[in-house]
């Protein structure tokens, strides 16, 4: 058996799509501060390993979520609000 093929090993590239959008939308629930960074790490893994002319749609999905994901988290935790404008 030669040695010089390639064999691919990992998740597939619609596997970890599916895992990081699962994640995202997870996140909005609970741990978007874990969750969310996690679907951005699996969405670009999935991105980096689909076949040129292909469109990532569902591993750039989890990858917009992700992010949306973790700056929610990021405001919830450093205590952020808006008064509304209100009089007091």
């Amino acid at each position: 058996m030669s040695h010089n093929s390639r064999t691919r090993t990992g998740a597939s590239p619609r596997t970890l799509g599916a895992v990081g959008l699962l994640c995202a939308v997870a996140g909005f629930f609970v741990l978007g501060i874990v969750l969310g960074p996690a679907a951005v790490v699996c969405g670009r893994l999935a991105m980096g390993r689909t076949p040129r002319g292909t469109r990532p749609v569902l591993p750039l999905v989890a990858v917009v979520l992700g992010a949306i994901d973790t700056v929610i988290a990021l405001v919830w935790l450093t205590g952020a609000h808006w008064d509304g404008g209100g009089m007091m």
